[in-house]
């Protein structure tokens, strides 16, 4: 069972900003640059492929259900993304082999902005996970942001972390959120069945997204975990030692995200040894990411000052 953003036909959340955007569309004050910013896993980049198919939809054979928010599965412009041949629609994200969004992407979008467009439909750029951008990325997006087409639309998706206010400044921000029961609500849905009947309530906090909430289910059911069973310092320790993060860099994301949840799950520790372990680690973390450091030294680090500490 995964949460794949592009094929998530069923918009569940964020109405409200959704029609708000629809309706910028339809009164012709759709902006360039959009940034959406929320926890990871929160559904910003499912809305915005529902976004995108709403608008590339329009003047197309079964087109976007608003009523119901739903992407129809024969749409044109659907099948295109999802065969990741949409001359509409571009991807820019972290590659499998690397821990940061590159120079050479941005570069090639630009050679590929350039070329005449095969239709008069706006031409959308989705890229996510903007906080892996290294300098250079950052500083040769920022050329082709600044004054693009008018027939042209970037939406940058964020995870929560810190953003050049150079770009920020530039897109209309989106700042996205839910509501704990609605979390629970969304991944209720999903998984069709109620999660407190075989998760452990350390899991289920106000932290914990959809997204989050079904790669720990994932990740359990791949490796005969019970989670009712199993606390998440337990959790954490298990997929740290069993190394498959080495290969499968979803489940090295979610260590990173694990981690964050238990120090925010143990924020009530009037503790300055344990607020200084808080900020050292998550400091580490996004180095890691941001440096391509090593991943193996940061979790066993991490075991030993904090989980055995």
């Amino acid at each position: 069972m995964n949460l794949v953003s592009s094929n998530q036909t069923i918009l569940l959340g964020h109405k409200k900003e959704f029609m708000s955007l629809v309706n910028l569309y339809s009164n012709n004050n759709f902006p360039n640059k959009i940034l959406f910013s929320g926890e990871k896993g929160i559904g910003k980049s499912t809305l915005a492929y529902h976004l995108v198919n709403y608008i590339l939809s329009l003047d197309e054979d079964n087109p976007y259900n608003l009523d119901k928010l739903e992407i129809n599965i024969d749409n044109k412009s659907f099948k295109l993304t999802q065969n990741k041949s949409n001359p509409n629609f571009t991807l820019i994200d972290v590659t499998e082999d690397k821990k940061y969004i590159n120079i050479e992407q941005i570069r090639n979008l630009i050679l590929s902005l350039n070329k005449s467009s095969f239709n008069t439909k706006p031409r959308f750029i989705l890229i996510d996970n903007i906080e892996l951008l290294n300098t250079n990325s950052v500083n040769a997006l920022l050329k082709i942001v600044e004054e693009p087409n008018d027939n042209i639309f970037f939406i940058l998706i964020n995870n929560n972390k810190k953003v050049l206010s150079t770009l920020k400044s530039r897109c209309l921000n989106f700042k996205f959120f839910l509501p704990h029961h609605q979390s629970i609500e969304i991944i209720n849905t999903i998984i069709n069945d109620d999660l407190n009947n075989f998760i452990n309530k350390e899991f289920i906090t106000n932290y914990s997204t959809p997204g989050n909430l079904l790669d720990i289910i994932n990740y359990a059911n791949q490796n005969d975990i019970d989670l009712k069973k199993i606390g998440l310092k337990e959790f954490i320790t298990h997929s740290i030692n069993d190394k498959k993060y080495k290969k499968d860099k979803s489940i090295k994301e979610l260590i990173y995200s694990l981690i964050e949840v238990y120090f925010r799950n143990n924020t009530s520790i009037n503790n300055m040894k344990f607020m200084y372990l808080h900020n050292y680690f998550l400091n580490k973390i996004n180095n890691t990411k941001i440096f391509n450091l090593d991943d193996e030294i940061l979790f066993m680090e991490f075991e030993d000052k904090v989980l055995n500490g």
